[in-house]
């Protein structure tokens, strides 16, 4: 166990590296390198690294899609990750400590959201939707994927005792996320009874969406890939799930009014009658919970009841989303996008967990040197239920 004791701060650093020319298959974009810390500004604080979670920002980051993450920070290397449990190692001289809820040596977690601190959104309003907002290990250059990072004081959240340092490292972003999706865009925020659809329920996000919607006395339904994904996903909290491999309605609409939409609707017809199966027919699903994008995005549309929500995260499967805007407009439907949270929505979250309230489900932990595995696996959609996390300096 490594602790304020043996607090040294080295030239250098192992790190997981992205360029530019290596941009492609997470497999081989991930290259090991021995780099610089990062410049500790004065503001800022400097931690120990323990273990790193695993989401889909470092996949799209090895990938170079959409963008090529250097795009947004101008460097010619980023370094990726963007949840991280670790210690606090040193704080920035122009920091007051007295002020702060940590210190050097609190076993702390990282959340991924930076803003300016100074506009109007970040004084009363809401911090994400300041317009120099960004996501640490994303639209930054340095994130957990290396012996040290950077982050913001307000960044840090404070560690659940009873967590390992991979367990801490695996929830925060999705779990954040979930949140904010859920309960973030008044006045469709979950209440008690709703009918939540969640796709990709076994992976991080609907994970920690099945047990924020059960936590609130809602009905989480969940569609996953395998019968084994759903029953992971009743034994966390979900009421029911459905197989999506059962149905045939994936992809981007037709053109409305075609013959092949009509056979189209027929089939997305199929997927709402397994749903009418779980919570009775004539009852609707208040909220959709939606990240697989172009797969997908256009089911959701249809079925959400009228006035309900579909909110959605990122678009895993494709960024080119169709839907019959006619039952958006004529059935008053709310399409929401969400990005992350606040550090309020953020540090209400992880409250939760340190009550044991919400958990991380671990699916695997992997080795440093398995870092690029693990991003490949969750790319070709072959991990394992649950969250996921790389040791770093454990």
């Amino acid at each position: 166990m490594i602790t304020i004791s043996d607090k040294t701060i080295p030239a250098q650093m192992l790190a997981y590296v992205l360029r530019p020319a290596h941009h492609g298959e997470p497999i081989n974009a991930f290259k090991e390198e021995r780099v610089d810390l990062p410049p500790l500004g004065a503001n800022e604080v400097l931690i120990k690294v323990m273990a790193a979670g695993i989401n889909y920002n470092g996949v799209w980051a090895a990938l170079g899609s959409p963008y090529s993450p250097t795009f947004f920070h101008g460097k010619n290397f980023h370094i990726a990750g963007s949840d991280a449990s670790g210690i606090v190692w040193k704080i920035g001289e122009a920091l007051d400590k007295k002020t702060l809820h940590f210190k050097e040596g609190d076993h702390i977690v990282l959340h991924c959201g930076q803003y300016c601190g100074h506009c109007v959104q970040c004084n009363g309003g809401d911090p994400m939707l300041c317009p120099y907002q960004k996501i640490w290990g994303y639209e930054t250059p340095y994130g957990s994927f290396a012996e040290f990072t950077v982050v913001k004081p307000y960044q840090i959240l404070p560690k659940p005792k009873e967590l390992s340092w991979a367990e801490a490292a695996s929830y925060t972003l999705v779990l954040a996320t979930a949140w904010r999706m859920l309960l973030g865009h008044y006045p469709h925020t979950l209440r008690s009874s709703q009918n939540v659809l969640i796709w990709g329920a076994s992976g991080g996000i609907g994970t920690m969406a099945i047990q924020i919607v059960k936590n609130a006395n809602a009905n989480p339904i969940a569609v996953v890939s395998s019968e084994e994904r759903g029953q992971f996903c009743l034994q966390i909290g979900a009421k029911s799930f459905i197989n999506r491999n059962n149905f045939d309605c994936w992809g981007i609409m037709p053109n409305v009014g075609s013959s092949d939409y009509l056979t189209y609707m027929s089939k997305v017809k199929k997927f709402k009658k397994a749903i009418w199966d779980i919570i009775g027919t004539g009852n609707e699903i208040d909220i959709v919970i939606e990240h697989v994008g172009e797969k997908t995005f256009p089911v959701s549309c249809y079925i959400a009841k009228k006035g309900g929500l579909v909110v959605y995260c990122g678009a895993t499967s494709g960024f080119n989303l169709s839907m019959d805007a006619a039952y958006g407009w004529m059935h008053q439907k709310r399409i929401q996008g969400s990005h992350f949270a606040s550090t309020l929505e953020a540090f209400s979250a992880n409250e939760l967990v340190c009550q044991g309230k919400i958990k991380p489900y671990l699916g695997k932990v992997y080795k440093w040197q398995d870092l690029p595995l693990a991003h490949q696996l969750m790319k070709d959609n072959q991990q394992l239920s649950g969250c996921m996390a790389v040791e770093v300096s454990v």
